[in-house]
């Protein structure tokens, strides 16, 4: 019953990070659109289940435990150095400022004309 010697574990362990990310950094990602945050999941879960078949799963593991050393410079070093919270994203107007999106998130005739050019 708790074999791991099949790609379900790859899945859950990809599918287990994905978790973890947006528990607690899916803030950073709140203006992002939902198509992007499921293309980027699945890519990275081709990208690991492929390489667990033809590398192997310690390269696979090796290479999504590789993933991490961007995540931590970019909230470690690259957001602190810009004034950002790297952890909660403070303050939200330096943030969006960093991410080249509009600061008026109340402006519901901007969201509704970009989620029409879309």
């Amino acid at each position: 019953m708790w074999n791991t010697n099949n790609l379900w574990f790859e899945i859950s362990i990809v599918t287990f990070f994905f978790l973890l990310g947006n528990i607690f950094l899916g803030h950073f990602e709140e203006r992002s659109p939902k198509w992007r945050k499921l293309v980027k999941y699945f890519i990275t879960l081709v990208i690991i289940i492929s390489l667990s078949i033809f590398l192997g799963r310690t390269i696979a593991l090796i290479v999504l435990g590789a993933t991490l050393i961007p995540v931590i410079y970019v909230h470690g070093i690259v957001l602190p150095k810009k004034g950002i919270n790297g952890w909660t994203g403070e303050p939200k107007s330096k943030y969006y400022d960093f991410r080249g999106w509009d600061k008026n998130i109340f402006s519901i005739e901007k969201h509704e004309t970009e989620s029409e050019q879309v």
